[in-house]
């Protein structure tokens, strides 16, 4: 698994600051210039502070921009340059306890606005940065004007938000317009019954709520993205779900059904919510191909394609993050692995998916 955090040496007595890895003569200020190396350290410099890196040579973090924290002797890989697959984590809180969640919330906040704008005006050209929780707008005066920020030094820069959808309001629709060229939201949806969601976010009220939020990105012209974990809670009525977004979200530029991961909430609720698409795809496939019949935009994101019957696997986006990507003994001879999600890092055969094999 590919570390996100480098183990770092530095004056304890700074605070933490944002660094990229120059590749080739620096930049700017910020960018750090490789002084010496030995056996698994490297020394850096910038024009205000020297640290080292523990355990990684110059050609894996060339381009990277770094969260260097003094205190904690750690470096936060912020952006990896080489990779698509790169997210600022805006806060651990939350408001809702999905079941399968992958992040569990938790009740502090720091707040990194400030870092995440240096680290997004030293990003890549082009880059497209996640923004995730927890759930992002519950800071949403801080989100808005970091995101104000980057836009204003960077006009290439696009984000993809995840957010459960709660917390926009009317006077939000200027803001939203303004931007709607450079934002994807990621807004989850379990199922067109208000009780079926509910349960599964852990939120009475949730669904009622999120309809409503919902018509204001599309009043907006919003760039949505509407995702949906399957589970047994859910799976049956995959359909009818189908059926409601082509008839109420047409807006929606697509539909994500993704995959459940086994971590967080997840790892505890396995056993109650993992759904065998290997074994039954029957629900799956009605609701895909609904989705089809009524031209509306549909994706299978976290499906290694073994799972996948032939006629669904072009749905099947190469998904899973590469620092969170394993693929099995068994998928060495897989002629479909290059173009394969491939599985979580925490998959376990002994209770995962009951029919995958080499194509």
């Amino acid at each position: 698994m590919i570390q996100l955090r480098l183990r770092s040496d530095c004056d304890g007595a700074l605070s933490p600051f944002v660094t990229r890895i120059a590749n080739g003569e620096p930049r700017c200020a910020e960018d750090a210039v490789l002084a010496w190396q030995e056996a698994g350290v490297l020394g850096f410099r910038t024009g205000y502070a020297d640290f080292r890196l523990r355990d990684v040579t110059p050609a894996d973090i060339a381009g990277d921009v770094l969260l260097i924290d003094p205190r904690r002797q750690v470096a936060h890989r912020l952006i990896r340059a080489a990779s698509p697959h790169n997210t600022f984590l805006i806060t651990e809180q939350c408001d809702q306890l999905c079941l399968m969640c992958s992040q569990p919330p938790k009740p502090h906040h720091e707040d990194m606005f400030g870092h995440f704008r240096t680290a997004a005006r030293l990003a890549p050209p082009g880059a497209q940065i996640g923004l995730s929780g927890g759930e992002p707008l519950l800071h949403k005066r801080g989100l808005f004007d970091f995101i104000d920020a980057a836009f204003a030094e960077r006009d290439d820069l696009g984000f993809h938000i995840l957010t459960n959808g709660q917390h926009f309001e009317r006077e939000d629709l200027p803001w939203l317009r303004k931007h709607r060229e450079r934002l994807l939201w990621g807004v989850p949806i379990y199922s067109d019954n208000a009780a079926t969601h509910d349960e599964i976010v852990g939120k009475p009220g949730a669904f009622a709520e999120l309809s409503e939020k919902l018509s204001l990105l599309g009043l907006a012209g919003a760039a949505l993205e509407l995702r949906t974990v399957v589970l047994k809670q859910n799976a049956s009525g995959l359909p009818g779900l189908a059926d409601f977004i082509t008839r109420h979200l047409p807006f929606a530029a697509t539909w994500a059904i993704m995959q459940m991961e086994r971590i967080g909430y997840g790892r505890m609720n396995w056993t109650r919510c993992f759904f065998d698409s290997s074994t039954n795809f029957a629900d799956l496939g009605a609701a895909i191909d609904l989705m089809r019949a009524r031209r509306q935009s549909v994706a299978l994101y976290n499906f290694p394609l073994c799972t996948v019957p032939p006629a669904y696997r072009d749905l099947a986006a190469r998904s899973i993050s590469d620092w969170k990507q394993k693929y099995l003994p068994g998928c060495e001879s897989c002629s479909l692995r290059a173009r394969c999600a491939g599985f979580f890092e925490w998959y376990r055969d002994e209770d995962g998916f009951m029919e995958i094999q080499p194509q």
